[in-house]
């Protein structure tokens, strides 16, 4: 039996105050973004100044390496000609060997200038100028040299004396100083461009290193903040459950004190409805005894004038007075009438008896057991055995889990349902009748299917109300048995549902959790 709710949410809802949690958190998802555009930003910014100053760098080296190849031609021609004027003073064969040496070496760095100096118009310009010339030195040096070999050296030691060797020489020394000069200034170019670069980088690595430190203490204060949120809420929540378990205690009182009332009131007032339905039930028998006297008594009144009345043994009493025209059919009516006060007398009592049977459930103490449920439903089975061979019909029972719960609950409910499908059978074909189980998240869920005659979608719900029924009214019963089964299903924890078409047969599945602890009605909500 289920009270009426006495929960009043619009009086006694417990709402969780509002908290910044969800500013806070939109706050660190901003953050974050932030923090990882500007770690992106940083990242392509640093490689790129990086691979920039490496650029930089290698031009450097680029000119640094021009800058030694002019030195070391200048270098190898100072020696050439320094080891010619020695072998002319000497004669010395290691000066020649010198000579030659230093002579040898010029070529080769002059080609491995024209190499670095490949994009450089200005310093091509000049190596253009530089190359012939120094040819023509070394040849000059060179006959000097060999004039000497051959005994003319007064004429030797006079060409080195001119004047043409020398300014040859100083304007090779000039061409070369150019050069060096130019690679000079790109090189502070260069070393200016790497060296800013470099500052760059470092600029933009601690500006997002300032960015980063910024974003992290940010990232502080709101895991702090939304930490002191967390506590404040989780103490709010604190006090709410402890509120709500109050609230809940409180409540769940009251509705199993009105619970208990509705149960003590409709015990009663079945009770009581037995005693003036006894009364109507005795005076019902007394008419039925005085109905033969009465009639008896109008027949004797109905006798024409004069003529005497019939001479009665004890069968003659017995037997039914000879009535004519409207006596006769006001016997008749007398006797629909009370046929139908005895029908209605007889289905007053059943409904009162249901309630009473209702009631007495409702107060019984439940305790859960394990029950190998598909011995249970064989059992229920083979008591019905004979009702479904009336029927035409077969009950297969598949294998089912076995559930912790209180047996006879589980018997009435599985009764009933057995019992309602054997009931609504169509009588046009054999019957067939399903009964299934599973296990899932800690619940069982049953299936009692049959191909019956099946229940108007619009009449789900009103099935399961009390003295209610569906369909035509060609069968017995009096409407409590698919309400007890959900009272039952309930207070077992779990849930009734039916999934039916008409003429298509009809599918009740209970859901109930396989093991219920709950041990008196006091545990239940």
């Amino acid at each position: 039996m289920r009270g009426p709710s006495l929960f009043r949410p619009e009086h006694d809802a417990i709402r969780v105050p509002p908290t910044g949690s969800s500013r806070t958190a939109l706050g660190q998802l901003i953050l974050l973004t932030a923090g990882l555009v500007v770690l992106t930003l940083i990242s392509a910014i640093s490689i790129y100044f990086v691979n920039k100053a490496r650029h930089d760098a290698r031009w450097v080296l680029h000119s640094m390496k021009v800058e030694n190849e002019i030195s070391l031609t200048q270098l190898q021609m100072q020696r050439a000609e320094t080891a010619q004027r020695s072998f002319l003073l000497t004669q010395h064969p290691e000066f020649r060997a010198a000579f030659e040496e230093a002579a040898g070496q010029i070529l080769p760095g002059f080609e491995r200038l024209e190499k670095l100096t490949i994009d450089n118009s200005y310093q091509r310009q000049r190596l253009q100028q530089i190359v012939p010339l120094n040819n023509q030195r070394i040849e000059r040096l060179r006959r000097g040299i060999d004039l000497a070999l051959t005994n003319q050296l007064d004429e030797a030691v006079e060409n080195a004396r001119r004047e043409a060797g020398r300014d040859e020489m100083r304007h090779i020394r000039d061409l070369g100083n150019e050069m060096r000069a130019e690679e000079s200034r790109l090189l502070a170019a260069r070393t200016a461009s790497a060296d800013a670069s470099q500052s760059f980088s470092a600029l933009i690595t601690a500006i997002g290193s300032g960015l980063i430190v910024l974003f992290a203490g940010l990232s502080i204060y709101l895991v702090r903040r939304s930490s002191r949120e967390r506590d404040l809420a989780n103490a709010q929540l604190r006090d709410i459950n402890l509120n709500l378990e109050s609230t809940v205690e409180k409540r769940t009182s009251d509705l199993r004190e009105a619970n208990d009332e509705i149960q003590r009131f409709a015990y009663i007032v079945s009770h009581d409805l037995r005693s003036p339905l006894v009364n109507i039930m005795g005076f019902t028998s007394e008419l039925e005894d005085l109905r033969g006297n009465i009639f008896r008594r109008i027949a004797e009144l109905s006798r024409p004038d004069g003529l005497p009345p019939p001479a009665m043994d004890d069968s003659a009493r017995v037997a039914k007075p000879t009535l004519e025209g409207p006596d006769e059919q006001l016997s008749q009516d007398f006797t629909e009438a009370l046929g139908f006060i005895k029908s209605s007398i007889a289905k007053m009592d059943r409904l009162i008896g249901a309630i009473l049977s209702l009631t007495r459930e409702g107060r019984r103490e439940f305790h859960p057991s394990a029950i190998a449920t598909r011995d249970l439903i064989e059992s229920i089975v083979s008591t019905v055995a004979h009702q479904a061979a009336e029927a035409n019909a077969q009950i297969r029972v598949e294998p089912l889990p076995d559930i912790v719960s209180d047996r006879i609950a589980i018997e009435q409910i599985f009764s009933n349902l057995i019992d309602n499908a054997l009931k609504y059978l169509k009588s046009d074909g054999p019957g067939d009748i399903a009964i299934r189980g599973q296990r899932k998240l800690g619940f069982v869920i049953f299936e009692i299917t049959d191909n019956g005659r099946g229940i108007d979608p619009k009449d789900h719900q009103r099935i399961f109300d009390l003295f209610r029924r569906a369909g035509p009214q060609d069968r017995p019963g009096q409407g409590i048995g698919l309400a007890h089964v959900r009272a039952l299903v309930r207070r077992l924890g779990g849930t009734i549902s039916v999934s039916s078409e008409l003429n298509k047969g009809t599918t009740f599945t209970v859901t109930l959790p396989a093991a219920w602890m709950g041990t008196n009605r006091d545990e239940q909500t």
